[in-house]
């Protein structure tokens, strides 16, 4: 049994293991940098959130306000690239599809040459190139190039000026369209008519003109100055209804092919070419009255024994059209004027696109 005197009190050894000093201030401080670095973090996170969001927001604005400003050139610019634009458009489309033209206006003629009647299109142009060269199927395309480029510089600068003068809200606006476009066509008309007298008088079966200039100088010598503007009634009569058709039908391709109305290349060539197509074929019949009061075809004016000075006017172009071939007259060349509309239409859509588009993007970047 123990006892307390048995019991022997701890020995205490004569040094303790030292415990080291904890600074409290480091882990305080430690901790305190921590919260900072929480805090600038979220900070810096914030910060890129509202950053991005400005940027998708004017890249949003920036994009609404290139789509409505691709929608036409803008009202800024200037005239003179209006002009250029519609210039080399115009030229374009003439000069590229000329041959078929030719065969064209051949294939219309209301009393042709038994060696100038042609089966189609492509039997045209192989019989025109063995006969005649080469360059039977481009008489006249000298002055083509040269009247395409002013008509098509004055209809384009016109329909732009005139659509954001007569357009009450922004975007699309189809009556300020049509009506921007039917003064348009008089203005080209007024210049392209005279040419058109020429270049299908070029074009005819045995030509008796050597050149432009001869061609030019012979009108005026034995037919007068108005022999130029013969066919504008019924040039206009035609083009007027073919333009309206032309615009409806490109717009409703667009609205089915490129909904956003960015620039595609491919929609603005489809939608060109089926426009081209439908108004080519809607008004052969004037077409065909046309290109016999700018002929004056010898073959028709003779006809019946009577000699008759000339064929004046749409009415009397309609009669005998139909006097001489019945209705299928005034659908010779359907197949030829449309095969022509097709690519040739393609083709101004396109390019006029291409300046409103690279116009628009440089104005865009200069600003």
């Amino acid at each position: 049994m123990l006892t307390p005197r048995n019991i022997q009190p701890p020995r205490i050894p004569d040094s303790l293991p030292k415990i080291p000093d904890y600074d409290f201030g480091a882990a305080r401080r430690r901790v305190m940098d921590k919260d900072s670095e929480e805090h600038n973090a979220n900070q810096h996170h914030n910060s890129a959130g509202i950053a991005t969001n400005l940027l998708e927001l004017a890249a949003a604005t920036i994009s609404e306000e290139l789509e409505y400003e691709y929608e036409g050139l803008p009202e800024t610019t200037t005239l003179t690239t209006h002009l250029m634009a519609g210039a080399i458009a115009g030229i374009m489309e003439h000069c590229v599809m000329y041959p078929v033209d030719s065969v064209k206006t051949r294939m219309q003629t209301i009393r042709p040459s038994p060696n100038g009647r042609y089966k189609n299109v492509f039997s045209g142009l192989a019989t025109i190139v063995r006969n005649e060269g080469p360059f039977g199927v481009v008489r006249g395309l000298n002055a083509v190039a040269l009247g395409a480029g002013p008509a098509h510089a004055l209809y384009f600068a016109c329909y732009e000026k005139m659509k954001h003068m007569l357009s009450t809200r922004p975007g699309q606006n189809p009556l300020a369209n049509a009506c921007a476009g039917s003064l348009a066509t008089l203005l080209h008309d007024a210049a392209m008519n005279p040419v058109e007298v020429i270049k299908q008088r070029m074009q005819m079966f045995k030509s008796p003109y050597k050149n432009v200039t001869e061609c030019v100088r012979t009108i005026v010598r034995t037919e007068g100055m108005h022999a130029f503007y013969r066919s504008y009634t019924t040039q206009l009569t035609m083009n007027i209804p073919f333009q309206s058709i032309h615009f409806v039908t490109y717009e409703l391709g667009q609205e089915t092919l490129n909904p956003a109305r960015e620039y595609n290349p491919t929609s603005h060539m489809v939608s060109g070419g089926v426009a081209g197509a439908v108004a080519a074929a809607v008004t052969t019949p004037l077409d065909v009255c046309k290109t016999l009061l700018n002929t004056q075809e010898k073959g028709v004016l003779n006809c019946g024994g009577k000699h008759r000075t000339e064929i004046k006017g749409m009415v009397n172009a309609f009669r005998t059209v139909y006097r001489m071939n019945g209705v299928r007259g005034y659908f010779k060349g359907l197949h030829a004027r449309v095969i022509f509309q097709v690519p040739a239409t393609a083709l101004s859509w396109s390019v006029y696109e291409f300046f409103k588009y690279f116009i628009t993007m440089s104005r865009a970047q200069s600003s």
